[in-house]
Formats: C-alpha cells, structure tokens, sequence
C-alpha cells in the first residue's frame, strides 16, 4: 500500500482512503485465493498518482515477487497503440477514416475487401475474421510481412460495416502495414512504434517485441484460470513464448510496464499532449472517443450470452477504443465510470481506462490471466467500480 503522506494526498484528490484500502485488499484477497497469481494497480487523478501498488508474483513457479516497474505483456492494448498511430497519420493528413485499405495496399484489395477502409478497421466492422489466416502457420505470426500477405488472401467474413465483430490479430496487422506503406517502408513497424509514440511520451520500458534489456524484469504468460473461451489457456501462453525481440506482432505483442501504460493513458486524458508531445489533436481524441458503432452490438461476445445468461447489449466502440457507455450492462471500465470513459483491455490480464469526466485515469496489469474473457470481464468490472467508488 501507498505510503501514509500519499494517502493524504489522495484525500486531498479527492478519493476516500478506506476505500482505495478497499481495492487493495480485495486483490490482494483474490491473488491469496489464486484467481490470479499478481497485479500491479496504478490510479491517478487529474495527472497525479495517488496509488502505485504491486500485488503477488511475476512468477509464482519461481517464487518471484511482483514489483510495481515489471514487464508485462500487453496482450490487445497493443491495439491502441496502433490505433494511435492511425490516427495521428489521420491528423496529419497521410490517411483518413474514408480511406480505403486498397489504396494503400493493393493485393489486399480482392475477394470482397475492395471497399473496406480505415474507419472499418478501427470499428471492427470490416468482416475480418478472428483468428489468425488457416493458411497462415502459427509459427509465422511474429512476422509482419506473412501475416499481412496471408490476410490479403481472405475472403471477407461479412460486407464491410455490417456488423461488429472483433478482428483480433489480422486488422491490427492491416493497419499497421498501412502505416509502413504511407512511408513507403522507409522503418519497420516496430521503429515506427518506438520512435513515433513510445519515444515522445518518455516510454522507455515499451517495446513492439521484447527488448533484450527488458528480459529480466518480464512477467512469464501463465493461464491460471483455465475456463475455455474464445481461446484456449495453450494459446495464451504460446502467445507469450512467441513475442521475442524480433517478433512483430501489432495486435497484441507489445510489452509495457505500469509507469508507462499509465502515461499512455494521461496522454488521452490530455486530449492528446503530455507535456511537450502533442500525439493527437484534441479534435480527433474527442471523436475517437464517441460511440462510433450506434446500437449494434458486438457478436464477438455471442458464446458467452447463453453460457452466462447476459442479455446482448451494444458494442460501444469508438475509433479503437471502448466505451462506457450507457445503460447496466457487463462493463469491465466499471458500472460506476462516466458514459465517456474509455480504454482498451488485453487478453485475460491487462486494462487500462481514462475516465474524462472524473479526470481519473486507471490501470491494471496481471500475472495468471483469465482464459475466458467474460470471467476477466466479471474481474474487471469489480475492479474498476472499487476505484471508482473509493471517489470521495
């Protein structure tokens, strides 16, 4: 827990002690009964962190305690990296919503994907499937260029715009070959991350792949909670044996710790600037945080509506991001956040939210994921309303 003179500032923040005490012992009470092994928990308000806490182990197998500067594997936060880069290539005019994928890419421009654009890709309404291409060998999927050449080979699930549902490794590789190609593939894509965004916002510790330097302080990929889901727990930890130094995997193989996300997520609360760097333009931050997919929902959550009796609620995605939105439905931002509070969240294991409204920004990093995301979603949601009700 925070240190006493901490705390009291917090108070002075405007959050209750007892009640951030409340969100630490209920983690530390979930990792004691092994829902998961570790989590690190960083809270801030109006830029000033008031909890900076680490929970559990990095690596129960080893013994290893969780420190609060550890290594995480981002898992689909990766995706609002990327996203943020399109849309910065947005403001500065190099792309646009409209902008069709095949004007940039033309292979990818076939067997009914002629018209999906930019603004599909960002919404998860471009047809694209969920998994990786079968032609694709799994084994494969750390390099960008075979990844993108077997996506270009797809048939379209759905006509683009029809319907929402997630893509979750093959959009993010579109987007972020688009991004090389506008260069005319002057950098790879994991140069482009760092010198474009993780450089400017100060993210030393952030990397597309594992920095060799960042090995040490890496949390290994362990599936705790092994519920089937959309993917099963082997997936998982394969994902994580796959993300080495060289590999480039946009959707979900960045690594990040705490200090970093949560300076990310300042940059958004920001409406785009963090100190010096302005990334985004406010204009674009404040559309890109609207709901962006009206009252469709997202049929990627199908499986679980039966299974967990949940009624199908919208999907609430804005331009790469998800929304709080309205109405009570299962919210891993929380049931307390603002309607405009958005984020994103990684497989099983990491969030991050800015909440603009209450001017709070909150992220969460964990060790022994949660293989079926609507379990994690259960997890996060309690989560998110104990930070949010420690609000005095």
């Amino acid at each position: 827990m925070n240190k006493p003179e901490t705390l009291e500032r917090a108070t002075a923040l405007g959050f209750d002690a007892a009640g951030l005490r409340r969100l630490v012992d209920a983690v530390s009470a979930d990792i004691a009964t092994q829902k998961y092994d570790g989590a690190v928990m960083r809270l801030a308000r109006g830029g000033e962190v008031i909890l900076d806490t680490a929970i559990g182990h990095a690596d129960l197998a080893k013994g290893r305690p969780l420190r609060a500067d550890d290594v995480f594997l981002t898992f689909s936060i990766a995706k609002q990296f990327v996203h943020v880069l399109v849309l910065a290539a947005i403001d500065r005019g190099d792309l646009a919503l409209t902008t069709r994928v095949a004007e940039v890419i033309p292979e990818f421009g076939c067997r009914g994907k002629e018209r999906v654009n930019v603004w599909h890709l960002l919404t998860h309404t471009a047809g694209l499937p969920l998994k990786l291409p079968p032609m694709l060998d799994p084994m494969q999927m750390g390099n960008l260029a075979a990844t993108v050449a077997a996506t270009c080979a797809l048939p379209l699930e759905s006509v683009p715009g029809e319907r929402v549902y997630y893509s979750g490794i093959v959009g993010t590789a579109i987007m972020a070959e688009m991004l090389r190609r506008i260069e005319s593939g002057k950098r790879t894509f994991r140069d482009i991350m760092a010198q474009d965004l993780f450089a400017p916002l100060g993210m030393a510790d952030s990397a597309l792949g594992l920095r060799p330097d960042l090995a040490p302080r890496y949390c290994p990929v362990v599936a705790r909670d092994r519920r089937p889901g959309l993917s099963l727990a082997e997936e998982y930890e394969m994902f994580g044996m796959m993300v080495g130094p060289e590999a480039e995997i946009p959707s979900l193989g960045c690594v990040t710790t705490a200090a970093d996300l949560g300076r990310f997520a300042e940059m958004l609360r920001g409406r785009g600037t963090l100190g010096a760097a302005r990334i985004l333009s406010p204009a674009l931050v404040e559309l890109a945080t609207r709901n962006q997919t009206g009252d469709k929902v997202n049929e990627t959550w199908s499986y679980a509506l039966e299974m967990r009796g949940w009624k199908a609620w919208p999907a609430n995605l804005g331009l790469g991001f998800y929304l709080r939105g309205e109405g009570m439905h299962p919210a891993p931002l929380g049931t307390l956040a603002s309607p405009r509070a958005f984020g994103g969240f990684g497989a099983g294991s990491t969030m991050f939210w800015v909440d603009p409204e209450r001017d709070v920004t909150f992220v969460f990093l964990t060790t022994g994921l949660i293989t079926d995301e609507s379990y994690n979603t259960d997890r996060m949601q309690r989560v998110s309303d104990l930070a949010l009700s420690a609000l005095a």
